[in-house]
């Protein structure tokens, strides 16, 4: 199994899923790392969910690390390294989270950000649904003031990013963004004292606390964002294209309910 896994994330090399899965066979290993790939059984993966969940682990987490190893088996099947890819079992994927801002409580976010990074941070991801990763790695020449839009993906990256589309500045970015351009240091949008920043997580978690949101994320922004363009009536392909999102099937699971028109024809059925 960690031949596969080592060829598996060579062929992928450049993804940002083989960063994350390195972490991912730290955990797997001592449960499959001396097994062949089609040695592996629906007990070994109960074993394996049984014991990450003693650890403490969430079955979101061993959702996605048996996913992982899901993955490897399949692409083996596929490169006819295996003779076939066994069914790995694993724990049901938990409903999203719930939580998410207000337009009121993003303005507070913003007035309780500590510092202008983390202040236009929190205005980018908002305006623009943007993942933070996308955000993380804007630069400068994919924000075009003249046509007011930004290129989240980068052209010239070849690995393939989630949820990374080209979207409309809106007035209160573009203020925020004119601002920052003036006293920029770096290519990158979000900088700090003239180097890039790596993380933005814990800036707007002290901000949410400060508001009495210490479950504010960059995430939750994002989420906060499709939210927010849901409950006014967008339609649900267009939210899905505004996001990125490659299936507006998801978009429908995750959002629908957000909508005010969401099963509203359905209650005429019902009048008595």
């Amino acid at each position: 199994m960690p031949d596969l896994w080592a060829a598996y994330c060579l062929d992928k090399a450049g993804r940002a899923v083989v960063t994350t899965m390195g972490y991912t066979w730290k955990a797997l290993a001592p449960f499959f790392g001396a097994k062949e790939g089609t040695e592996i059984t629906l007990a070994d993966c109960r074993t394996y969910t049984k014991a990450r969940r003693d650890a403490g682990k969430k079955d979101g987490s061993i959702h996605t690390e048996l996913g992982h190893l899901r993955s490897v088996l399949v692409w083996a099947r596929k490169q006819r390294l295996i003779a076939f890819a066994p069914d790995i079992e694993r724990p049901s994927k938990p409903d999203p989270k719930e939580g998410y801002l207000t337009r009121d409580e993003v303005k507070k976010l913003v007035d309780a950000a500590n510092s202008a990074h983390i202040k236009l941070a929190i205005q980018l991801l908002i305006a623009t649904g943007a993942r933070v990763g996308a955000a993380l790695q804007l630069t400068w020449d994919r924000v075009d003031f003249d046509r007011r839009m930004i290129q989240l993906r980068n052209p010239f990256d070849k690995a393939h990013r989630k949820g990374r589309a080209t979207v409309p500045i809106n007035d209160s970015l573009l203020a925020a963004l004119h601002e920052a351009k003036q006293g920029a240091l770096t290519p990158y949008v979000l900088e700090w004292s003239g180097d890039k920043i790596l993380s933005i997580k814990k800036g707007i978690k002290t901000a949410g606390t400060k508001i009495g949101r210490a479950d504010a994320s960059p995430h939750m922004l994002r989420h906060s964002a499709t939210v927010w363009l849901v409950e006014d009536g967008h339609s649900m392909e267009a939210v899905a294209q505004f996001l990125g999102h490659s299936n507006t099937a998801m978009t429908y699971r995750v959002y629908a309910r957000y909508s005010p028109e969401y099963l509203r024809k359905l209650t005429a059925s019902l009048e008595i």
